[in-house]
């Protein structure tokens, strides 16, 4: 069974950068057809998708943030982290970590983790 669990700061200040990670056990994120996703939701919002790095290392971002996001992985601990550069206080969402394999539906989901941007 795949198990997510995100971690960072709940409070970050507007202009700073956001970072959280996401440590994996159950699967390798190297792992054959493994998608790694970060996805958020702000109050009163639906589901966005922020990005995903899948088994091969490639990336890819959401065009409304790919200019302030990066997501990257150490395989060494099996975890991938989101920074989010620039945060503002629209940025105030809980963000989730999410896997899945050759079902294009995220199966696996971490617990979730409440950011505030604010001073």
């Amino acid at each position: 069974q795949v198990q997510l669990q995100e971690s960072g700061p709940g409070l970050v200040k507007p202009s700073q950068t956001l970072s959280l990670t996401c440590t994996v056990s159950g699967a390798s994120i190297t792992a054959n057809y493994y998608y790694w996703a970060w996805i958020r939701q702000s109050p009163g919002k639906g589901l966005e998708y922020i990005g995903y790095i899948p088994y091969s290392g490639s990336t890819y971002y959401s065009p409304s943030l790919k200019s302030r996001i990066s997501i990257s992985r150490d395989t060494s601990k099996n975890q991938f982290t989101l920074q989010l550069s620039s945060v503002t206080p629209e940025d105030t969402a809980a963000y989730y970590c999410a896997a899945r394999n050759v079902n294009p539906v995220y199966d696996y989901w971490g617990q979730g983790i409440q950011v505030t941007v604010s001073s």
